[in-house]
């Protein structure tokens, strides 16, 4: 539960979770921390992203790093970490200015003792790999930018003539062409090692693994106990494989380090090979290096890329590994986004039920309510028996959820309501089946009307004026006492209250079944209609798989954009969804025009984040059923795709009818099974003294609220800045001087 501006907590208040989407599959995703990711947020963005262990490459970090990582990992996430060892390589030593640049046909010297580094003069690490050279040796630094050959050597030193310059990093990987043997553990890996076994770590990963005595040799220092991952990047770990397996928890095949000794036109091959040859030891494989390289700095994948991914589980992977992607590059999220999304595309059949929406794209957005998005459109069967059933004319309220069901908005709902089901909503906040939903949808009829109508028939669905909208299967006609559906679903019997007047003012008699949609509704902001299917499409293409939904029934102001970017910056989310509903309750409400204008106007102004914000409108109204209605305006939006909800101190509710925390109560009261976070706030105004917005906690505030909004805009004059933007009330008062309405009168 994300709360922003904390208040004091129900007792029973609990955190909701809706992460690890693809911790569903059996295939493991390794992701690397590093700079560009070891931070609270971007860990668990990941971890929701689907990453099932976190690596921390000893290479690039200093023993005494190690409890403060550890520590900053454990309090974002339970994913477990592994600590990955420098192992039996030789890499180039620091250099003063991070890089060095070697010349064709120049003559240089590797120390044993340091040296601050030039194109003449340089370390190796460790120091003294260096007495391990002999002249003739060939040797190729920085993943083959230089190669030389060693010319002599004394005790201190060995020369080498370039025979191919380039610039050379420091701490990259050196090749010497001929097998060496060095311990497979270095110094740094015997102090690091014991560093994660005082802090309970548990999985480790041994670098350049050559043999099983190497695997038993890291046993000696973290215990049979661990979780051992033997790493495969050498001509002799290939060939002692099944030793290497048979004392190992898992392999990883490192691409990278293993092309220093393999020829690259032969990797493929290499690859299939030893994948099944691990799988025949039984010993899970893990592949690793370039897998999303061009994501390092891009958004996108190649289809390369996206190719070897999916071919690389086909030859029978258990797990990638993310490095540069996710330690350094721009993008960490996204690359295991990507990696997830191409594990689900391979497992998937790719077929589709009847009547629901199949996904063409594979997407890591939270799943709809219930596990599926109802989809009920009519079908050319459907539509030819239209003049041969009984039509029954209902409110445009009740066309509007006919909509809803069929677009999927009410997943997993696929009509109105039978008696039982309102039982077990009105009582136990949950449908039959165990899936929580808080708020009855009825369709009150007048007798009269469906005198004609028994269980069973399907009749047509149609507006006051006669024109049709939707089929109805009819699945039970029954009486229900409305004092008593009042008291129990908003709490009060109350005429004052708008939704218990509406609601006892019309029949007791109701329908129930299942709706199939045939002809939406008219409407001027159609195009701003957006159904499930299609949010869910853009989140997609956008590339998020975090989502804030927003709801309101107001135009723009600055309390509620605070409030908006907020919440985005708080839950971390990839984008905020704006989703104002799409029909004015009572007179004085704004029109859906005007709300949806001031919104677009200020986003074209480029007043909120590029590229993070979507805006659509609902197409539904207010119920005004405060707590029930709070949970089943979230239930809609994840439905929509949104993972994370904002919902306000008195949301959707209306007067005093409801305590302030209501809201808060039911969800606790419903807890984790909601599926998606809500995210709290209170009360917000501007500070005049600070210039900023705040949470009332009684300091002296200046107010905002939607009625000063209507009456400023009726009066024709400017509110100030801090209250709504200009910008907005200047696009608002044009449309008033134009003749066009802002108002529901």
């Amino acid at each position: 539960m994300v709360v922003l501006n904390p208040v004091s907590e129900n007792p029973m208040s609990q955190a909701f979770t809706t992460g690890g989407e693809a911790a569903h599959t059996k295939l493991k995703l390794l992701c690397t921390l590093g700079p560009a990711s070891m931070d609270p947020r971007t860990i668990q963005r990941l971890e929701q992203s689907g990453a099932t262990l976190f690596r921390i490459n000893l290479s690039h970090t200093e023993p005494a790093d190690l409890p403060r990582l550890i520590k900053i990992i454990r309090g974002a996430t339970d994913v477990p970490i592994c600590l990955d060892s420098e192992g039996a390589q030789i890499r180039t030593g620091r250099f003063v200015d991070g890089q060095i640049t070697l010349r064709d046909h120049a003559l240089v010297t590797v120390h044993r003792k340091r040296v601050p580094a030039d194109g003449k003069n340089f370390n190796f690490n460790p120091p003294e790999s260096v007495d391990l050279l002999m002249p003739g040796d060939f040797v190729r630094l920085d993943f083959n930018s230089a190669l030389a050959q060693v010319v002599s050597r004394d005790d201190g030193s060995v020369v080498m003539r370039v025979l191919q310059g380039g610039p050379v990093g420091q701490n990259k990987a050196v090749v010497i062409e001929r097998d060496l043997t060095l311990p497979p553990l270095t110094a740094k890996d015997v102090v690091a090692l014991q560093i994660g076994r005082d802090l309970g770590i548990t999985h480790f990963a041994l670098s350049f693994a050559n043999s099983g005595d190497d695997v038993l040799e890291i046993r000696n220092h973290v215990g049979n106990d661990a979780f051992v991952i033997s790493k495969i990047e050498s001509r002799r770990g290939v060939q002692n494989l099944e030793e290497i397996a048979s004392h190992s928890d898992a392999l990883l095949i490192d691409r990278g380090d293993l092309s220093r000794q393999v020829p690259i036109e032969l990797l493929p091959q290499a690859q299939k090979s030893l994948i099944k040859r691990g799988n025949a030891a039984q010993t899970p494989v893990y592949v690793a290096t370039n897998l999303l390289e061009s994501m390092v700095s891009s958004s996108t994948p190649t289809r390369a890329e996206v190719n070897d991914i999916h071919n690389t589980l086909a030859d029978g992977a258990d797990g990638l590994v993310l490095a540069a992607e996710t330690a350094i590059g721009q993008y960490p999220i996204r690359c295991a986004s990507m990696i997830s999304k191409v594990i689900r595309g391979y497992e998937r059949d790719g077929l589709g039920e009847k009547g629901f929406y199949p996904e063409d794209a594979i997407s890591l957005l939270i799943e709809p309510h219930g596990g599926r998005l109802v989809h009920r459109e009519a079908n050319g069967a459907d539509q030819e028996m239209i003049d041969h059933l009984e039509h029954v004319s209902i409110r445009e309220k009740d066309l509007m959820d006919c909509e809803q069901f069929a677009f999927g908005t009410y997943s997993p709902l696929t009509g109105f309501m039978d008696r039982q089901t309102l039982e077990s909503v009105l009582d136990t906040y949950r449908l039959p089946g165990g899936d929580v939903w808080t708020l009855p949808l009825l369709l009150q009829v007048d007798a009269e009307k469906v005198r004609n109508v028994g269980v069973g028939d399907r009749i047509v669905l149609t507006d006051e004026s006669g024109k049709v909208h939707s089929l109805l299967d009819v699945t039970e006609i029954y009486r229900y006492d409305l004092d008593s559906l009042a008291a129990r679903m908003y709490g009060t019997t109350n005429r004052q209250h708008p939704g218990v007047e509406q609601l006892t003012s019309r029949s007791d008699l109701f329908l129930a079944g299942d709706v199939t949609l045939i002809e939406p509704l008219e409407s001027p902001h159609r195009h701003y209609l957006l159904s499930p299917a299609q949010t869910r499409f853009i989140f997609t293409q956008l590339g998020w798989s975090q989502v804030v939904g927003f709801h309101t029934r107001n135009p723009t102001h600055r309390g509620h954009e605070w409030i908006q970017l907020q919440a985005l910056e708080r839950t971390g989310a990839d984008g905020l969804y704006i989703n104002p509903i799409g029909r004015p309750e009572k007179p004085g409400d704004f029109l859906p025009e005007a709300i949806m204008l001031s919104y677009q106007t200020l986003l074209e102004f480029g007043y909120y984040p590029k590229g993070r914000v979507v805006l659509g409108s609902f197409f539904t109204y207010s119920r005004y059923a405060g707590p029930r209605e709070a949970v089943f305006t979230a239930l809609c939006r994840k439905n929509m795709g949104c993972s994370h909800f904002i919902v306000g101190r008195d949301h959707t509710g209306v007067g005093d009818f409801y305590p302030k925390d209501a809201s808060r109560w039911i969800f606790d009261a419903v807890g984790g099974d909601i599926g998606i976070e809500p995210v709290f706030f209170e009360t917000v105004g501007h500070n005049p003294e600070t210039g900023e917005y705040e949470v009332d906690r009684g300091q002296a505030l200046e107010r905002i609220s939607g009625t000063q909004v209507r009456e400023s805009l009726r009066a024709g004059s400017l509110l100030p800045d801090w209250f709504m933007r200009e910008l907005a009330q200047e696009v608002l008062m044009g449309e008033l001087q134009n003749g066009r309405p802002l108002f529901y009168e």
